[in-house]
């Protein structure tokens, strides 16, 4: 070959290897050993020094990073590479950029390139011209390839034929249609995932609820267990996957993913994994095949799934969670139209923080909860209250059938683990007994598949042993009464705020709130699709469920003029008055209540500079007795005041000296009789 010269010679040969898939490297194996064999060229024609590049075995030439392809280069960069050899252009490279990149470092150093049509001289016009054309073809090839596949997989699609993969719970028959399994252990598993979250709301509880009680969900396997259903406990995507598959709603799906190319480090990486809309799938045909959920079930599913994004979604309303406020997630700012958050303190009070984040702007509303969530739980519980007695019948239903579903499962896998232990025995007993070997590894899964069937019957013996005790009779119509009278059970001390929550959300899509001077005017957009409009008074600045009763307040501002705090506290405990927390009163509670109210404290002498006085001091002025003074105010004939009971009696000074009251002490103190007249009469009525 005259393009061979000495220089050329004296440099290293590569050979460059690459093939674009893994199933092409375990298959293809002719190509491979045609790529090796150029090795044995490059010696024939004269290069003692071959090295071979075989680091891009199962990479495509289309674009993504090659770290074989990026050797070649340096070492050609180098100057020490005399030729590269490849079968083709196509192996080289599959795209423009890389294939011209590579002529021209090769026309630089003078490298050669060598393929089984001949040697090229990437300096010559004519090899550079015919190059090029070669590169051209060889990504044109590759483009219209590409094209057809696809567009025969989406034709096949569109029949709804085309099964890439299989989801667990249903088999391939014919080759282009799926049916369910026939493994009814399968089936029970997948359709009890669906019963679990339309009771829990959401995919965590479903997870968490599985592995408390230890359920296993079928999974498919890999590797060479790829045809068979491996059965463990679940983990979150397993469950997401099968609630959010539309498979499971005999649905055919195909587009519902789609692409997006970027360029990182100079080259194409394209991301596949972006969920698309339902409504945006290039090929949805519903009532496909026999599914494990109605269609209009699966749309409820996602709504309810994209509902509990927290955080992610504009119009999401967030999961359910722990806390004492029963509303977040369904207030949405009249204003601006963003959720409302909870902040929780010494109570607990909604937000609309609108762009105080970002722009530091004042918020759009604030509120406190506790009011206007007992007002919206009065409303919905109106709403709800003929539904009581079903509901009342559901939870008995539903309290039979959890332990009759964990019961079910384990049963199934108790008649799949007999089956696997009688199908070993059988294996272990066709087996020749003089071949050891084979027969003590049969005898071993033969024991293996014992103890897994013994330990599902021990599981199986210890749930029946510790049976939960059924309803008697009485919690029947105890149930029967909350259903009977919602209220009731909704104070009821088992219903948690998380179960509170729930009912509320079945029964409020969003609520709609702005707060106009010191009322809350709500638009409430119910399930079904009604409204109601609403209108809610504010507590006032500083006004908590602990604020103590303003009636307690004025109270202790008129005892406060009339005696001492510790006997005001007396006063008030006497009464039944306590504290906005419920407490009793003492000195330290009435002395902090003045400051805070701005009520002075009592000064000893300023009930008599105002001209009042008490039962006592009315009774000394007039010279009659207490009970004479009392009588003298129930009958009307003495004004007086007293502010609650155990309170003493205010009486004007005024009063006292009236004419008319004065004659009426005279008249009572002559009724009397004489002390030494009562005397003799006491001294009568002992000596009788």
């Amino acid at each position: 070959m005259t393009k061979i010269t000495p220089e050329h010679l004296v440099r290293d040969a590569i050979v460059y290897v690459r093939q674009s898939t893994a199933f092409q490297v375990a298959q293809n194996l002719e190509s491979q050993r045609r790529q090796y064999g150029l090795a044995e060229r490059a010696r024939q024609l004269g290069w003692p020094d071959v090295e071979v590049i075989d680091d891009d075995l199962g990479r495509s030439g289309a674009g993504t990073r090659r770290p074989g392809f990026e050797k070649l280069l340096a070492a050609i960069c180098e100057g020490r590479v005399g030729a590269v050899l490849s079968l083709e252009a196509s192996r080289l490279a599959r795209n423009g950029r890389d294939w011209h990149t590579l002529l021209e470092f090769c026309g630089l150093v003078g490298t050669l390139i060598v393929d089984e049509d001949g040697v090229y001289d990437p300096t010559s016009p004519n090899d550079r011209l015919l190059l090029g054309m070669k590169g051209t073809m060889s990504e044109m090839e590759l483009s219209v390839f590409r094209q057809r596949s696809i567009e025969a997989m989406k034709q096949k699609a569109r029949r709804g034929e085309l099964f890439l993969t299989v989801a667990v719970g249903y088999v391939k028959a014919d080759g282009d249609r799926i049916e369910k399994d026939a493994d009814r252990r399968v089936q029970e598993a997948i359709a009890l995932v669906f019963r679990k979250f339309a009771e829990l709301q959401t995919i965590r509880q479903v997870l968490v609820w599985c592995r408390q009680e230890k359920i296993l969900l079928p999974t498919v396997g890999t590797g060479a267990a790829a045809d068979r259903i491996i059965w463990r406990l679940p983990v979150y995507p397993t469950i997401h996957h099968m609630l959010t598959n539309p498979v499971y709603a005999g649905a055919y799906a195909f587009g519902r993913r789609t692409a997006r190319v970027t360029i990182e480090n100079g080259r194409k990486r394209v991301v596949r994994s972006m969920q698309r809309d339902w409504r945006c799938w290039e090929v949805l045909i519903r009532d496909h095949h026999e599914g494990y959920i109605p269609w209009a079930e699966f749309e409820r599913n996602q709504q309810l799934i994209a509902d509990n994004t927290n955080g992610k979604r504009f119009m999401s309303r967030g999961a359910v969670r722990p806390g004492e406020a029963l509303l977040p997630g369904l207030f949405r700012c009249a204003r601006c139209g963003k959720k409302l958050r909870v902040r929780y303190g010494q109570t607990y009070r909604y937000e609309c923080v609108g762009a105080f984040n970002q722009l530091a702007a004042a918020r759009c509303i604030t509120f406190g909860g506790m009011r206007v969530d007992r007002v919206l739980a009065e409303e919905v519980l109106a709403r709800l209250q003929p539904l009581g007695v079903e509901a009342a019948l559901a939870v008995i239903e539903a309290r039979s059938q959890q332990r009759s579903e964990k019961r079910g499962q384990l049963e199934l896998a108790l008649q799949q683990a007999r089956y696997e232990a009688a199908r070993a025995q059988r294996q272990y007993d066709a087996a020749d007994p003089e071949n050891r070997l084979v027969a003590g590894e049969l005898e071993r899964r033969w024991n293996e598949r014992l103890v897994a069937m013994r330990d599902l019957e021990l599981q199986i013996d210890r749930f029946d042993a510790d049976k939960a005790p059924a309803l008697t009779k009485a919690d029947r119509e105890r149930l029967m009464v909350l259903g009977q009278d919602l209220i009731r059970a909704w104070e009821s001390p088992g219903a948690s705020p998380e179960t509170r929550k729930k009912i509320v959300r079945t029964a409020i899509s969003e609520i709609i709130v702005d707060v106009v001077g010191d009322t809350l005017e709500l638009i409430v957009h119910w399930q079904g699709g009604d409204h109601t409009r609403l209108a809610v008074k504010r507590n006032r600045a500083g006004q908590t469920r602990w604020t103590t009763d303003a009636e307690v307040v004025d109270l202790v501002r008129a005892l406060a003029r009339q005696m001492p705090d510790e006997t005001i506290a007396a006063v008030l405990n006497r009464s039944g008055k306590s504290t906005g927390h419920g407490n009793s009163w003492t000195r330290g509670r009435i002395c902090s209540l003045r400051h805070q109210h701005d009520i002075a404290i009592y000064r000893v002498g300023e009930r008599a500079e105002r001209g009042e006085a008490t039962l006592d001091e009315a009774a000394a002025a007039l010279a009659l007795s207490k009970s004479t003074i009392r009588r003298l105010i129930v009958e009307g004939a003495l004004p007086a005041i007293q502010h609650c009971k155990g309170a003493p009696w205010i009486i004007r000074q005024v009063d006292l000296e009236r004419d008319e009251i004065r004659r009426q002490a005279d008249v009572r103190r002559s009724r009397r009789p004489a002390p030494d007249k009562r005397q003799q009469n006491l001294l009568n009525l002992s000596t009788t």
